[in-house]
């Protein structure tokens, strides 16, 4: 049976700002959208439209969803699966050139769908659909620097966004920015997140010895409890998160000790992170925000796929803590080494991090390449451990709605969402 996996992956602006998520499919051995026989292309277009329908309200909502669509899927109406707000249209020079896909686009553009056009070309049947167009997508892998220049300048004379794609390096990176390019996209610019800057004493912060406090086998809880009151900043996050909806019972918590009861140790050990960002003065960044979302997608993805890994040493306990540890290096301006020499972490999950080794590694690697949407590695490290490939979108998407879920109710004070 194919393989088919769907991923969602970033579209930054090059202030590194989020503005939308490019929906990656994979089955049939074809690339989503891509120009396939006759029998594939209803294959695709009806396993596409079944999982939209069960998933768009729950994993789509609120966000901006750049989508390639094929003729097959624009005739089946999928686009209206979509709020026009929440939705790109993406097409190629598959639908470019068949006449009745082109009405059906010209339609919902009428009707205020955006539009985009992947792999831009000096063609006259791309140029006649300027009017119709609102994002041009560029591959700098493919199109030399004048031609990008040129495109560029077009688009931006028009009032059109040029993002451009594949950008899997600092080089790409640099060359596109120089030419002044809207967005970005690729395996680089996912991995590519401003650093919150530490100096090394970070270490030895209230935080971060809260962080190993926490996860000790036999945690202390008089320990924790002073390590928090002595930090304002720890006491305002903690007080929020046990008072957020998810957690708020019938009273209030109004110290550190029915805070710290409220949530339970395992639950603090869990989302401690959310601890290291929440300050009096200050509402979450929208770098904070991606930072912490990645950690909690990394530990949920890790946790839930632990259910159908074969053979693993570790618990979905510490497969939690290898997901949400491994973004360490984005909050500490230290080596990773030297970070979790000092976290008690299971020593597979602490080679995992550090080199990518034994079955945990393979679980660790399983994660970024789903991230990366590196088809041929997710199916060889799905197959290596012994997780049945056709799961992991459905496990993907569960985990993604599982963390908006969560993220919206600790980020709301019970207090607010009492009113």
């Amino acid at each position: 049976m194919p393989n088919k996996y769907i991923v969602r992956q970033q579209i930054k602006d090059m202030q590194g700002n989020i503005v939308g998520y490019e929906i990656l499919y994979h089955g049939d051995n074809e690339a989503f959208g891509s120009d396939t026989p006759a029998s594939n292309d209803f294959a695709a277009a009806d396993t596409i439209y079944n999982f939209l329908t069960e998933n768009t309200a729950k994993v789509f909502k609120g966000s901006l969803n750049f989508m390639t669509f094929t003729t097959m899927l624009l005739m089946k109406k999928t686009p209206r699966l979509f709020d026009k707000s929440e939705l790109v249209i993406q097409i190629d020079d598959s639908v470019i050139i068949h006449p009745l896909a082109m009405h059906f686009v010209r339609q919902y553009a009428q009707e205020g769908y955006k539009i985009a056009v992947n792999e831009f070309q000096f063609a006259p049947r791309y140029l006649a659909l300027m009017d119709n167009i609102d994002y041009i997508k560029i591959n700098p892998q493919t199109s030399n620097e004048l031609t990008i220049r040129n495109i560029v300048e077009i688009a931006h004379s028009m009032k059109k966004k040029c993002i451009a794609t594949n950008i899997d390096s600092e080089e790409l990176y640099q060359k596109v920015q120089a030419l002044n390019v809207d967005a970005v996209e690729g395996s680089y610019v996912a991995e590519r997140m401003k650093t919150k800057t530490h100096s090394s004493a970070y270490l030895q912060s209230n935080f971060f010895r809260l962080m190993v406090a926490v996860t000790r086998d036999e945690p202390d809880v008089d320990e924790i409890e002073q390590l928090i009151a002595a930090d304002a900043g720890l006491t305002y996050g903690l007080l929020k998160m046990a008072n957020s909806v998810y957690f708020a019972l019938r009273h209030r918590a109004t110290t550190i000790h029915q805070a710290i009861m409220t949530l339970g140790l395992g639950q603090l050990k869990q989302w401690i992170y959310l601890l290291s960002a929440s300050n009096a003065e200050n509402q979450l960044d929208s770098t904070s925000e991606e930072f912490l979302k990645l950690s909690f997608m990394r530990a949920n993805f890790s946790s839930e796929l632990m259910n159908y890994a074969k053979d693993m040493p570790i618990s979905k306990s510490d497969a939690y803590l290898m997901g949400m540890f491994s973004t360490l290096n984005y909050l500490v301006d230290a080596p990773m080494e030297d970070i979790l020499t000092e976290v008690p972490v299971d020593d597979a999950v602490r080679e995992a991090l550090l080199h990518h080794e034994g079955r945990c590694g393979k679980l660790y690697d399983l994660i970024l390449s789903y991230e990366a949407a590196d088809w041929e590695k997710i199916t060889q490290l799905a197959g290596e451990l012994g997780i049945p490939d056709r799961l992991l979108t459905s496990v993907y998407f569960i985990c993604m709605e599982n963390v908006n879920v969560l993220w919206q109710q600790l980020t709301n004070p019970y207090a607010e969402a009492t009113k």
